[in-house]
């Protein structure tokens, strides 16, 4: 029983590891510019090992993204039922709620940090479809619980312009999710990037602000072809 187990925590270790060098050298050098052996290489592991468990260069990347957005999101999840279980939240909580996890995330190297932030940047701009499906599989679900809970806030509020919403607060938080010093030198040091709680505080009221403004507007949804 003691082999079994340490051999099953030096499969994890070497797991784990293997994931953090994909995260390093996908953020750096892109999908195509990374090689598995890269990989084993920066990892110290064998290159079989990769093979054994990801099977593929897209199943790694996968896995990579994956252990990041998820524990993002179940973060975000548990906050967001904790809330609507009290009673029907505020909007500046439920948009809390949805930023600071990744706020957090950016800023701690131990959660990928702007690691990861650089690699869902350069996942919202892909158009490769298997990407595509992976930003669905990972954030779909997410947002549109977020969606909907940013609704049950402002009644008022329809489902075009929700959605809107939703997507212009990710867009804008995903730029700051790690710290850059550009507040700092825009601000001539009167604020900083590096303070997750003041960033959020004033993330929260624009983000809050916008949503009031979009549930204020009574134009109709118009489309290609619809009068």
């Amino acid at each position: 029983m003691p082999t079994n187990l340490a051999t099953a925590r030096a499969k994890a270790t070497s797991k784990e590891e293997i994931l953090d060098a994909a995260e390093r050298l996908f953020a750096k050098f892109g999908f195509d510019g990374t090689s598995m052996r890269e990989i084993a290489q920066e990892a110290g592991v064998a290159q079989a090992l990769l093979h054994y468990h990801f099977k593929t260069k897209e199943g790694l990347f996968e896995a990579m993204f994956s252990r990041r957005s998820g524990a993002i999101n179940r973060i975000r999840l548990a906050r967001l039922d904790a809330m609507i279980a009290r009673g029907t939240p505020t909007l500046e909580e439920i948009v809390d709620s949805l930023l600071r996890p990744t706020i957090e995330a950016g800023h701690d190297p131990a959660r990928g940090g702007s690691t990861f932030a650089s690699l869902i940047l350069v996942m919202g701009a892909s158009n490769l479809d298997w990407q595509k499906g992976l930003i669905s599989a990972s954030y779909d679900a997410m947002a549109k619980r977020y969606i909907a809970a940013l609704r049950l806030a402002l009644p008022e509020l329809t489902q075009a312009n929700a959605t809107w919403g939703y997507l212009f607060i990710i867009g804008a938080a995903l730029t700051q999710m790690s710290p850059t010093g550009r507040a700092d030198r825009l601000s001539d040091g009167e604020t900083t990037g590096g303070n997750t709680e003041i960033m959020l505080s004033r993330a929260v009221a624009f983000a809050a602000a916008g949503m009031r403004g979009l549930a204020a507007r009574s134009d109709p949804e118009t489309q290609p072809g619809r009068a």
